[in-house]
């Protein structure tokens, strides 16, 4: 099944302030994700203007984009993200239900994410494995 699909599968949103590093590891994910099955995955970076920043309505376009009933895993790159993602949590609305901000690396927690939502795992699934990457050792 390609993505974009009707199946239920959870969805990952990845914000960052920099539109292309957001698209960039949007796309490194998918790549990862194993040829199968691919997640609902967006990106949402950059600020209103295109430059750096973080965009509240960015954020939940793509968060409604990515929703396909089964959850949506919000993965941030920095503080002032963070603070964005729990605004719009904090609105009630604005996000779709059982949105999280998942707490993990950006980079190895978004391609954790997407590969395990590739799976059909469920939201609590998803962001377990994106929290492991805390873990990961490059050593």
């Amino acid at each position: 099944m390609r993505e974009g699909t009707s199946e239920r599968l959870v969805g990952v949103v990845l914000v960052s302030h920099s539109a292309e590093v957001a698209a960039s590891v949007a796309d490194l994910a998918r790549g990862l994700s194993g040829g199968g099955t691919v997640p609902p995955v967006a990106a949402a970076g950059g600020g209103p203007d295109g430059g750096l920043g973080t965009h509240a309505e960015l954020i939940s376009a793509a968060a409604a984009s990515v929703d396909r009933g089964a959850g949506v895993a919000v993965l941030v790159d920095l503080g002032s993200a963070v603070l964005t993602v729990k605004a719009l949590l904090a609105e009630g609305d604005e996000l779709p239900e059982d949105t999280r901000l998942v707490d993990a690396p950006f980079v190895e927690g978004a391609i954790a994410a997407v590969v395990t939502a590739s799976t059909g795992a469920d939201l609590g699934a998803v962001e377990a494995a994106a929290k492991e990457a805390y873990s990961y050792r490059k050593e």
